[in-house]
C-alpha cells in the first residue's frame, strides 16, 4: 500500500516530441493542456490568419477619428476575398474588445437589413491585440449634409434636390429602426452623424443606413431597469425627455423621439433642441437644467394631463425645483415654433408626423410601424429607394486626414473642419458656369441661321470644368478648392461626421 502511494505521489515526467505523436500517449481525461503547448498554437493559428495589413490598403487614407479608434477609407488587394470596392475599415481603440465593441459586432452579425450598415468581416491582430472592424463604405452622412444645406443658406446659395428627399430619407430610417425594434433592439444613440447615405461609387446609390449599434441594446417584456446598467444613453441633443427627468423603464419610444429631433433638423438644418453643453455625451446623471429649458422653450411645458407619468419620474423634484409650474413657458408650442421660424403649417402632413413623434409623453409617440403608416407617406410624391432619386449629389467626397492634423493646435487639423464649404465652392462654381453654358445656348438659339459658322462654333464651346456634363448645375467642378474661412452654421467643432458615424 505504501509503495503505491508513493508512486501515485511521483511528479510526472514531460513527454517528449516524439510521444506528444503517438497515439498511446493521449492526455488524460479532465487534464490542463500545458502553457507552452497553447502558445505555440496561437502562434500557428495566428500565422494562418489573414492580416488586414496583407488584404487591405488603407495607409494614408483616413477619413475619421474619434475615442472610438480611427476609420480608414479601404480598397481590397489582390489576394483578398473581399470583392472589389470601397470599404470602411474602423480599428478599435486599444487592445481587446471593449463592451461597445462586443455590442456592435454580436448585434450586426445577427441583423441584416437594408437600412441597416452591414458588418463585413471581423479582424484580430494577435501581437497588438487590436481588432479591425469592416463594413461597406458610405461616402455621406445626414451630419454633413445637413451642414452643407446650413452653408448654403448663409451663402444664398441654392441647392436642387428632388422634392421627396427629406421624406424619402425619414421613410428609410424608420423602416432600419422598425426592423431593430422588430428583432428586440434598441439603437439609443440616433443623430445626424449615425445615419450614413451610401453614394455614387456604390450599388446602393441613396440608400440610408443606420450605423454605430455600439450603445445599442436588447430589450424584454416585460421591461427591465436597463439605466441600473447604462444610466445616460444618446446624445443630449437628441435625448428624450424622459431619459433626461431619470426614467429607469424607458421603451422604443426614445428612439422615436430621436428620429423626430432628426426629421426637424433636415427641414430647418439646424438641430431643433440644441444646447450649449461642456459635455454632449455621457455625463454621470441624465438630469440636464439647459436641455431642458430649451426643450420647454420649443415644446411648452408639460402639463400633467399631457404627460400623466410625469410627477413619477425620479427627477421630478428636481424639474419642480427648477421650473415650478412651468408658466413661463405657457406662449410656447411646437406649432408655434415651426410656423413662426420656418413658415411650416400645422396642419400640413408634415407637421403632423414631426408632432406625434415628438410627443412629450412617450407613450402617445408612434411606434416606428406606425409611423410608417402616417399618411405624410402616402401621399405624393412618395418616397423613393435612392434618396437623391435621379439627381447628381451635390456634397463632395469626405477627405483624407493626415496623422499630423491629430493635434487640435495644428493648422492642419483645422483645415479639416473646411470640406463642407470646399464642396459648396465646388457646388458654386459648377452652377455658375452652367447658368453661364445655359445662357450661351439661349444666345445659340436665338441667333441667326446666316450667322457664320464659326461664331456659331465660338458660342457651343463650353466653360472648362462643366465641358463634362452640359446641362447638369449638379455636377461639381473638377478644378482645384478654393480656400477661406469656414462659416460653421451651428457649433458642432466636437463632431466629425464619419467619426460619430462608425463610433
Amino acid at each position: 500500500m505504501n509503495s503505491q502511494r508513493q508512486q501515485q505521489a511521483k511528479p510526472a515526467v514531460p513527454a517528449s516530441s516524439s510521444s506528444l505523436c503517438s497515439s498511446s500517449q493521449q492526455p488524460q481525461a479532465g487534464k490542463q493542456p500545458r502553457a507552452w503547448m497553447d502558445a505555440d498554437f496561437r502562434r500557428q493559428l495566428s500565422a494562418r490568419r489573414e492580416r488586414v495589413e496583407d488584404a487591405f490598403e488603407f495607409e494614408g487614407r483616413k477619413v475619421g477619428r474619434g475615442s472610438y479608434g480611427q476609420v480608414f477609407k479601404t480598397k481590397p488587394r489582390s489576394c483578398a476575398d473581399a470583392p472589389a470596392g470601397d470599404y470602411a475599415l474602423k480599428q478599435i481603440e486599444g487592445s481587446g474588445l471593449s463592451m461597445s465593441a462586443c455590442r456592435e459586432i454580436a448585434l450586426l452579425r445577427e441583423l441584416k437589413h437594408p437600412n441597416v450598415i452591414s458588418l463585413k468581416q471581423v479582424y484580430l491582430a494577435h501581437e497588438t491585440r487590436q481588432i479591425w472592424l469592416l463594413f461597406d463604405y458610405a461616402e455621406h452622412d445626414l451630419w454633413r449634409m445637413i451642414n452643407f444645406h446650413a452653408s448654403a443658406k448663409k451663402c444664398n446659395s441654392q441647392v436642387s434636390l428632388p422634392p421627396n428627399f427629406t421624406k424619402s430619407i425619414m421613410h428609410q430610417i424608420l423602416c432600419g429602426i422598425h426592423y431593430l425594434h422588430s428583432n428586440w433592439v434598441l439603437h439609443r444613440d440616433l443623430k445626424p452623424a449615425n445615419i450614413l447615405v451610401m453614394g455614387t461609387t456604390s450599388p446602393e446609390r441613396g440608400r440610408v443606413k443606420i450605423a454605430d449599434l455600439g450603445l445599442a441594446r436588447l430589450f424584454h417584456q416585460p421591461l427591465t431597469p436597463l439605466t441600473e446598467i447604462d444610466p445616460v444613453v444618446v446624445t443630449f441633443w437628441y435625448r428624450a425627455p424622459e431619459l433626461l427627468l431619470g426614467a429607469r423603464h424607458y421603451t422604443k419610444a426614445i428612439d422615436l423621439w430621436a428620429i423626430g429631433c432628426i426629421m426637424a433638423e433636415l427641414i430647418t438644418d439646424k438641430p431643433l433642441f440644441y444646447c450649449k453643453q461642456e459635455e454632449d455625451i455621457k455625463t454621470s446623471s441624465p438630469y440636464n437644467r439647459d436641455q431642458l429649458e430649451r426643450i420647454f422653450s420649443v415644446m411648452g411645458f408639460p402639463s400633467q394631463q399631457d404627460w400623466r407619468d410625469l410627477p413619477h419620474l425620479p427627477k421630478y423634484g428636481d424639474l419642480v425645483r427648477n421650473f415650478g409650474t412651468g408658466q413661463q413657458y405657457a406662449r410656447f408650442s411646437l406649432g408655434r415654433h415651426m410656423s413662426r421660424s420656418f413658415g411650416m403649417s400645422e396642419t400640413s402632413p408634415e407637421f403632423r408626423l414631426l408632432s406625434r413623434l415628438l410627443a412629450m409623453d412617450p407613450l402617445r409617440r408612434p411606434s416606428a410601424r406606425e409611423a410608417l403608416e402616417d399618411r405624410y407617406f402616402l401621399e405624393e410624391p412618395r418616397p423613393a429607394a435612392d434618396v437623391f432619386n435621379g439627381f447628381d449629389i451635390p456634397y463632395g467626397k469626405r477627405d483624407f486626414i493626415s496623422d499630423s492634423s491629430d493635434n487640435k493646435d495644428d493648422p492642419a487639423r483645422q483645415q479639416q473642419s473646411q470640406p463642407v464649404h470646399a464642396s459648396l465652392q465646388q457646388y458654386q462654381q459648377s452652377h455658375q458656369q452652367a447658368l453661364l453654358l445655359q445662357q450661351q445656348q439661349q444666345q445659340l438659339s436665338a441667333s441667326s441661321t446666316c450667322e457664320p459658322a464659326a461664331k456659331r462654333m465660338r458660342l457651343q464651346q463650353l466653360p472648362a470644368a462643366a465641358n463634362q456634363r452640359a446641362y447638369n448645375p449638379h455636377h461639381q467642378s473638377a478644378d482645384g478648392r478654393q480656400q477661406g474661412p469656414h462659416p460653421k452654421p451651428y457649433p458642432m467643432q466636437e463632431y466629425n461626421g464619419y467619426r460619430a458615424s462608425y463610433n
